[in-house]
């Protein structure tokens, strides 16, 4: 019974030591975890090193992969890119391993780790920011180092009832046939998926099963076999997060089932030379080294075989699983909102996205084309970044990510402000009286052509290249310029219009015009002069570079959507 409760005792204390030292990390890391990631994802190969790398130090694959599926739902990044990204998670997560291994059963680290306990703790409760989220981590830390010293004295106390004989021979064991071990094999991995399947973590599983070897109670090549399983098992729960879950999220977790099936079947069919290698380099490895070498390599195995078919892969995945959700759906992904970074992004890129649309319809209205808009989708659209941005689960961090945010508020306040104007009149007409009235609407169309030129941009860009990270300000010199034409036009056209309007009302006293004809000019002319500016500050504000009195500012559309989050 002692025995019983110092397993189950240890596995719950490296559970809750891994939780809270991966929350600590994840605070430590902060906003820099997302735009990192999103830079390293240029290809498959840096992704999948890189993705390795992060989770190496957050110690959390589901950090990264549900990062990751924010990222592609936003459009930051390719799906093909993703998944190296998920692929190199994969390998990043056996780290732990080597900790147990290499440390957590050699030596009994429990009269370090209480100090270490309260150290971190006493951060955590007592420091603010990045040293509270230090003390997390280490206090965390601390507690996996002494649940493993729990779970290596249960197991000496079941090594004494438990015999590698008690368990089903695998194929490898001296005088074992092919069928019986081949049947003790597969036993033995369903055992471990089932360990994974119930525990919710592949690292305390294969924790226990490196315990287990070290304690005696299993074989080097049942522990093998084991591990197998708990590799499957990993798989249960992105399975289960992705039950309801957007198209990309359902997409990344086939994608992550797939890779530990076929990992897993060439591990099977190699188990034999690999229980023999192993058994070989026993002599001169430990057994416990030898153990986290092989969930490593396994893993690497897995991922050197599926990166080169990166891209038929995708088509596979894509092909078992269509998207049957509009491109507004799949980019306001809910799993985006994890990361105010990535969902201010997503915001920013459709509502670029909306401002093009909208763009390009007024200026072939004003060229005389026929122009056709759905100011009513529009609308909803812009309504929705709203209520997406409204339910942002934590604020941004620091202030160039509040600047970001602030900046894309402004974009989605003009262009919701440019298209209630649109709503209200209709599309432009080209104005055929004097020069004056086809000067304002060339000075408008002008603008909207701008405009969409750094829409179109924003929405067109590149998801990942070396000179621009993916989330932040990519000013190449032509959305410069555009932007600067959009300024230059709407200034004219507002500095004219004034003397326009002084002319207009002069030409009803001289019986040039009716009275109404003239106010009718006049407000076309208006019309033209708001639908210029919201369209250029708009695209100023994409670029994040409005006005600074906008953005010194507190928006009003900011507290809105903060009155929403609190409602909510």
């Amino acid at each position: 019974m002692s025995t019983a409760i110092a397993i189950l005792g240890g596995i719950g204390l490296f559970l809750l030591g891994m939780t809270v030292m991966t929350d600590g990390l994840k605070a430590l890391a902060g906003s820099s975890l997302r735009t990192v990631l999103g830079k390293a994802a240029a290809t498959p190969l840096s992704g999948a090193f890189w993705g390795a790398m992060i989770t190496l130090l957050v110690q959390s694959s589901s950090a990264v992969t549900m990062t990751t599926i924010g990222l592609v739902s936003a459009g930051l990044l390719t799906f093909p890119q993703g998944l190296g990204l998920v692929f190199g998670a994969n390998v990043g997560t056996t780290g732990t391993g080597w900790l147990v291994a290499l440390i957590g059963v050699r030596v009994s680290l429990s009269s370090y780790a209480l100090p270490l306990i309260f150290i971190g703790a006493l951060a955590k409760l007592l420091a603010s920011g990045r040293a509270a989220a230090a003390g997390g981590a280490l206090a965390g830390f601390a507690l996996v180092l002494y649940g493993l010293t729990t779970l290596q004295q249960g197991m000496g106390g079941l090594a004494e009832s438990l015999h590698p004989s008690d368990l089903p021979a695998v194929l490898g064991m001296p005088g074992v046939g092919w069928a019986s071990g081949a049947f003790g094999l597969l036993a033995l991995i369903a055992i471990g998926l089932v360990m994974t399947a119930v525990m919710q973590s592949s690292t305390a599983s294969i924790a226990v099963t490196i315990s287990a070897f070290f304690a005696g109670a299993v074989s080097l090549e049942q522990g093998a076999a084991l591990i197998i399983g708990q590799n499957i098992g990993t798989a249960t729960s992105s399975a289960l997060a992705a039950i309801g879950a957007s198209t990309t999220a359902k997409r990344l977790a086939l994608a992550y089932v797939l890779f530990k099936l076929i990992a897993a079947l060439i591990a099977i069919v190699a188990f034999p030379f690999t229980a023999a290698l192993m058994s070989r380099f026993s002599a001169s490895v430990d057994g416990t080294t030898l153990l986290a070498a092989y969930h490593t390599v396994y893993n690497v195995v897995g991922v050197a075989v599926l990166l080169p078919a990166t891209q038929w892969f995708t088509r596979v995945v894509e092909r078992l699983l269509p998207s049957k959700e509009t491109a507004l759906e799949r980019a306001l992904d809910p799993s985006a909102l994890a990361s105010p970074v990535v969902a201010v992004e997503t915001a920013r890129r459709v509502v670029a996205e909306v401002l093009q649309t909208v763009a390009a319809s007024v200026s072939a209205a004003l060229a005389g084309s026929r122009a056709e808009v759905g100011i009513g989708s529009a609308a909803a659209a812009l309504r929705k970044v709203r209520d997406f941005l409204s339910e942002l689960k934590e604020p941004p961090e620091t202030g160039a990510e509040r600047h970001r945010m602030t900046s894309t508020l402004h974009a989605l306040d003009h262009t919701s402000r440019l298209v209630e104007v649109l709503a209200t009149n209709g599309l432009p007409r080209p104005l055929a009286g004097e020069a004056q009235d086809r000067d304002a609407a060339v000075l408008c169309e002008r603008a909207m052509r701008a405009a969409e030129t750094v829409a179109n941009s924003i929405t067109t860009e590149s998801a990942i290249s070396e000179q621009a990270s993916p989330i932040g300000w990519n000013l190449s010199p032509e959305m410069a310029s555009a932007l600067s034409e959009a300024e230059a036009a709407a200034g004219e056209l507002k500095a004219n219009q004034r003397d326009y309007r002084t002319k207009t009302l002069a030409a009803v006293a001289a019986s040039q015009l009716s009275a109404a004809d003239a106010l009718a000019q006049i407000d076309a002319v208006r019309a033209l002069d708001r639908i210029a500016n919201h369209a250029w500050r708009a695209a100023a504000h994409l670029l994040g570079r409005g006005r600074a009195e906008d953005l010194d500012a507190q928006p009003q559309l900011e507290d809105t959507v903060r009155e929403q989050h609190e409602h909510t």
